[in-house]
């Protein structure tokens, strides 16, 4: 089992900036990659920034590339999630998720470990 808290969501206004954090704790050693998704209110769950624990590569999807930077302290065990230049639209709730023990890092929701999820309000 994987445990994860988020923490760090707040309001804050166009353009601003928010930093998330997601702390793990259990068996981490079994967990492939961690990933930020959001989801706002009549809205499907968006994957928006990965990073695979072992290479420490990242991927973004195209709404939050060049603005959002994901990052890594595995001897923490925390992944942070770095908002910039944020927009109305990046309003949402935040969840942290980490890969169960053999799962793939995709779009399967039962693959993951999930937080609790934090809020991010931006207003105009």
């Amino acid at each position: 089992q994987v445990q994860l808290v988020e923490s760090g969501g707040g309001s804050v206004q166009a353009g601003g900036s928010l930093r998330l954090s997601c702390a793990a704790s259990g068996y981490t050693g079994s967990i492939y990659c961690m990933r930020w998704f959001r989801q706002a209110p009549g809205k499907e769950r968006e994957g928006v920034a990965t990073i695979v624990r072992n290479s420490g590569i990242t991927y973004y999807s195209d709404s939050v590339k060049g603005r959002f930077t994901i990052s890594q302290d595995n001897a923490k065990n925390t992944v942070t999630l770095q908002m910039n230049s944020l927009k109305p639209d990046d309003s949402a709730m935040y969840y942290c998720a980490a890969t169960r023990a053999g799962r793939w890092c995709g779009s399967d929701i039962s693959a993951y470990y999930w937080g609790q999820g934090t809020q991010v309000t931006v207003s105009s």
